[in-house]
């Protein structure tokens, strides 16, 4: 008698395994393929955009106000032969989100990778910032990875294929000092724990979803730390440095290729250890 299984003719319910590369440098390429950033002009979306069409995938940027969007697409296609488009997205209106996943299926003819990479901080703590910027922080940070995950996670679901990826943070580990900033901390933890909800729950049809935890970056948004702040951070952080944005594209470009195939539900913090204090 024919089994589906090991052990007599009990049916096992395991999973078909994928189509596996032989050949690792192979299986990091994402000829083809399209992928969403948002927050894809800023320091690290852009560096991830450059980092993923290096590689060979289709770049959408998603930007909320930036002027330089259109430039940087065009620099892109320029250094690298793939297709670029650049989208004024507000993440925090689901609407608008909605549409523009349909208008990135539209216009590239596919959907492949999410990159929910939009956020902003928060400048005070939990007593001494306002309501108004406790709501602000978690529209963007939270509501808006979501509704991004939601949108494209439709996409995948009606093909039984797709691949989300957070930008969480270390803050979503730690209480960071000397700084407060409990609304942004709060909610890049719970950005960590969607990541691996929506790991769960997508397994089932073939999707995949995961979180990078980024420590102090040299970007444009930490720019205006003081000297005193910034010293602090660097005495608290083994490497006694931030990172350069280009020091991220690996770890984006692992989850979001067939290299991180078996991948899922997983966090990657990448902070010049001061989570591991």
């Amino acid at each position: 008698m024919a089994t589906n299984g090991t052990n007599g003719t009990q049916k096992s319910i395991r999973a078909p395994n994928p189509p596996v590369e032989d050949s690792v440098f192979k299986s990091f390429r994402l000829d083809g393929r399209t992928v969403i950033i948002t927050g894809g002009s800023g320091g690290i979306g852009y560096e991830i955009a450059r980092g993923l069409a290096e590689a060979g995938a289709n770049i959408a940027i998603w930007y909320s106000a930036s002027g330089n969007a259109d430039k940087q697409a065009a620099i892109i296609t320029k250094d690298f032969g793939v297709k670029t488009a650049t989208y004024k997205v507000q993440v925090e209106n689901y609407a608008e989100v909605e549409a523009a996943v349909a208008q990135v299926v539209k216009d590239f003819g596919r959907l492949d990778v999410m990159i929910a990479n939009a956020g902003i901080p928060s400048k005070a703590g939990g007593l001494d910032s306002s309501v108004a910027d406790w709501d602000r922080v978690r529209a963007v940070d939270f509501d808006g990875a979501y509704y991004c995950a939601r949108a494209a996670g439709l996409v995948f679901k009606a093909q039984g294929r797709g691949n989300c990826i957070f930008t969480a943070s270390m803050s979503g580990h730690a209480a960071n000092v000397p700084q407060e900033q409990a609304g942004y901390n709060a909610c890049k933890a719970g950005v960590i724990h969607l990541s691996k909800s929506l790991a769960v729950e997508w397994a089932k049809w073939g999707g995949r979803v995961n979180s990078v935890s980024p420590g102090y970056i040299d970007t444009a948004i930490s720019g205006d730390c003081p000297f005193e702040m910034k010293e602090a951070w660097f005495g608290l952080t083994p490497l006694k440095r931030d990172a350069d944005p280009r020091e991220l594209k690996g770890v984006y470009l692992y989850l979001a290729s067939d290299a991180s195939s078996y991948t899922t539900g997983a966090d990657f913090i990448v902070d010049g250890g001061y989570t591991a204090r």
